[in-house]
């Protein structure tokens, strides 16, 4: 199989510099770390650009956590009057500065946001989401947005290394334990997925539209300018959509939507026309 190049993602230095440790003793891995998601984006792009991908990312499914704590404590520091709590520092070498306080805060990527964005943007990259505790909902929440593993935090180093050279051969694990959860969860969200359809399906093309519209995020007025109808039509189309859907609000419109596979209006061909 070759050396195996591995990214450790997680904010806990201890945890992340331990693993580490352990991971680079092995003669076949070479391991890297990093203290957030934004930081563990830049070390994937850096590595793909240089032609030296990772093949498997190691994310805390708590990823993030602690950012979020210390964003609270920011606020409740200002209104004391009190110092600013320092965030984590990005663990690897090779990472460029996070930023600070608040805005490292809301720079925050968590666990299953990162694997998703690595689905998409790094495909050939493997990942597996470490847990502090097995749960069956966060852990099919994993595999729907494209991990290929999910293995407790205080596993064996024997076993974390099988599960890394199982999923660089296209195997998913998961701890036996959370097996028949997993599965319930992922058939609900089946189901659930195939009555938003439905739905979807019920509503008109000019519907669908301004639903595609409401994904993309714009309000009564971008979608009444996009699609060449008066504000008032948008309007009566939006209540439409709200009713057929069942919801009564444009956010649990667009959830409901993202469920069915509906993605967003394509703004940049609409720009791009409009300038021709």
């Amino acid at each position: 199989m070759g050396r195996i190049r591995v990214l450790v993602v997680d904010d806990h230095r201890i945890f992340a510099e331990s693993l580490a440790a352990a991971l680079a003793a092995e003669p076949d891995v070479d391991v890297s770390a990093a203290g957030s998601g934004p930081a563990a984006q830049r070390c994937l792009e850096r590595a793909a650009a240089d032609g030296r991908r990772y093949d498997v990312l190691l994310v805390d499914a708590d990823l993030g956590a602690a950012a979020r704590v210390s964003m609270g404590a920011v606020v409740n520091a200002a209104a004391a009057r009190v110092p600013e709590p320092r965030l984590p520092e990005p663990l690897h070498a090779a990472n460029s500065a996070a930023p600070d306080g608040a805005n490292a805060a809301m720079a925050t990527v968590d666990g299953i946001a990162l694997v998703e964005r690595v689905r998409t943007e790094h495909p050939a990259t493997r990942t597996v989401v470490l847990a502090e505790r097995d749960d069956a909902r966060r852990a099919a929440r994993a595999l729907q947005a494209g991990a290929s593993g999910w293995v407790a935090k205080d596993c064996s180093l024997s076993r974390l290394l099988a599960v890394m050279r199982g999923v660089l051969r296209d195997e998913t694990h998961l701890p036996p334990a959370l097996l028949t959860g997993v599965l319930r969860e992922l058939t609900a969200a089946r189901r659930h997925r195939t009555e938003s359809e439905r739905l979807v399906e019920s509503l008109t093309p000019r519907e669908q539209e301004v639903l595609r519209c409401m994904v993309a995020g714009l309000g009564r007025k971008a979608v009444a300018e996009r699609l060449y109808l008066s504000p008032h039509t948008v309007r009566t189309h939006m209540q439409n959509v709200l009713g057929k859907l069942g919801v009564h609000s444009t956010l649990a419109a667009v959830a409901l939507a993202r469920r069915a596979g509906v993605g967003p209006a394509d703004l940049a061909a609409s720009a791009g026309a409009a300038g021709a």
